[in-house]
């Protein structure tokens, strides 16, 4: 019998009357393993009013109290990592080492929000004037809603609510409809830590439960990782209902390689960062700029023999290097990037189509694919393509790679690989990109800094998670206080000022 994922309202499992349903699959057989409901604008109402409901008490738990908390649901992860990463690959695909690294990226933000009672604290002045002290101090907002996509089904989830929870909000998640598993696995960690019933709750569901958390009067706050597209949406939807949002979109990742860098430390770089996790990630390098002929030249002649003998295969086999994607339909929509490639006139070096995998007829496989001599106006450099597809650009130039980067629409990540560190400190202060990698392929900011991008890669004013996530999830108050000893000044008219 089919597996039936449910929402997590109130800290009890809820069946949806909903009469919508979606199919899991397994990608690497093609095997549908689950359904999941998808919610009514109702039964998402539902959640946001538990979670509303348990605001106020959570609120007035003392940090230190929900810090403890957080730290008995930060050991259950440790203690259940492999089981989650098992689960990832299972609906996701990537294999499990992969996905054994984005459960521990993900429990680094968890740890990060145990310590949540110091980033609260504010600041304190005493004597402003005659007897007057202010103080300031960091307050939640209200209920908090996270829209999560499916390539980090555990991590990106864990970006948001750890931080948000920890500073005295309540949570709804709406995870992916691919893969939701994941968070439920979480979700049940979450409450075997004692967290009270209503602080988190999921909802699973499509547009309409999307549109309803943005639009709803008692969501303070939404967070969203995905398509530029989409993030564009969420962010004018939510902001037009008043909410204070974050999304966080799309991405075309550059690597430069000068011609000074070690090439196969590059190539290494380049493997792992372009071919990782099938391509689906928003911090994958997905174009590789080589800075002169020869360079370019040699670059691609050991790249070509490296994605030739990728090693793919499901999550369950050890030895795999890269998994199926996620669906079929996405599937479809890269090998037509590559088809698209093709057609501009790109140089197909190497092309992963039509990759199949004895006793794995029916997953969603592909090989790696690598392109040469890729112009700035062909599809497969503009469009996001969110698979194993490498793009090569060749520079004549530090300032022609540099100019590149500059001009393309996204601005998310990027790394150089190069022994010149002026060349690397000049890359780093003017490439308007907003996170940069010297020699590390995918600078992506450990828990207790942020994480963002610039351009069309971030809609809003915060990053997402660190000191950023801290203030996004609560607003300041300022408190300025007077207890007088007898002394009595009479009515002042004026603006208040310390003579």
């Amino acid at each position: 019998m089919t597996k039936q994922i449910n929402n997590i309202i109130n800290g009890k499992t809820v069946s949806s009357t909903s009469g919508k349903s979606a199919p899991v699959y397994n990608p690497a057989t093609g095997e549908e393993i689950a359904s999941i409901c998808l919610s009514s604008a109702t039964e998402v109402s539902e959640a946001v009013a538990a979670a509303k409901a348990v605001f106020p008490a959570w609120a007035e738990t003392p940090p230190l109290k929900r810090a403890r908390l957080m730290t008995r649901f930060c050991d259950l992860l440790n203690q259940n990592n492999d089981e989650l990463a098992r689960l990832i690959g299972t609906e996701h695909g990537k294999v499990f080492e992969d996905a054994l690294g984005e459960v521990t990226r993900g429990i680094e933000n968890v740890e990060f929000a145990c310590g949540v009672p110091n980033m609260l604290k504010g600041e304190y002045s005493r004597n402003v004037g005659p007897s007057i002290d202010t103080y300031t101090h960091r307050a939640p907002l209200g209920v908090c809603a996270g829209i999560t996509p499916f390539n980090f089904p555990a991590m990106v989830p864990m970006w948001m609510f750890p931080n948000a929870i920890a500073c005295g909000n309540t949570f709804v998640l709406k995870p992916s409809e691919r893969n939701p598993s994941a968070a439920q696995f979480v979700s049940d960690l979450f409450h075997q830590a004692g967290f009270p019933a209503g602080v988190l709750n999921i909802v699973n569901g499509d547009k309409e439960a999307v549109d309803t958390l943005l639009t709803h009067k008692d969501v303070a706050a939404v967070s969203f990782v995905g398509s530029t597209p989409i993030a564009e949406y969420v962010y004018t939807t939510g902001s037009a209902n008043g909410k204070r949002v974050q999304a966080l979109g799309g991405a075309k990742n550059h690597m430069v390689i000068m011609p000074d860098a070690d090439i196969d430390q590059a190539v290494d770089a380049l493997m792992g960062a372009g071919y990782g996790s099938a391509g689906e990630r928003c911090m994958a390098i997905s174009v590789a700029v080589p800075v002169g002929e020869e360079t370019a030249d040699a670059l691609v002649s050991k790249l070509a023999k490296r994605v030739s003998a990728l090693k793919v295969g499901p999550a369950t086999d050890p030895d795999a290097e890269m998994g199926p994607l996620v669906t079929k339909q996405h599937l479809e929509k890269v090998t037509g990037y590559i088809a698209k490639g093709v057609e501009e006139g790109a140089e197909l070096v190497v092309d992963g189509r039509g990759f199949n995998l004895q006793g794995y007829e029916g997953g969603y496989f592909i090989g790696g694919s690598l392109f040469d001599r890729v112009t700035p106006d062909m599809t497969i450099y503009k469009e996001e393509i969110f698979g194993p597809v490498l793009a090569t650009v060749r520079a004549k130039s530090f300032q022609e790679a540099v100019d590149l980067i500059q001009a393309h629409e996204y601005g998310n990540g990027t790394a150089i690989f190069t022994r010149d560190g002026d060349a690397a400190r000049e890359f780093a202060d003017k490439i308007e990109v907003g996170m940069v990698g010297i020699n590390v392929p995918i600078p992506v900011p450990v828990a207790y800094h942020s994480f963002g991008g610039w351009k069309r890669s971030l809609f809003g004013s915060h990053s997402i998670y660190g000191p950023e996530g801290i203030h996004f999830y609560t607003k300041l108050k300022t408190v300025t206080s007077r207890w007088p000893t007898g002394i009595r000044s009479g009515a002042e008219f004026n603006f208040p000022t310390l003579k």
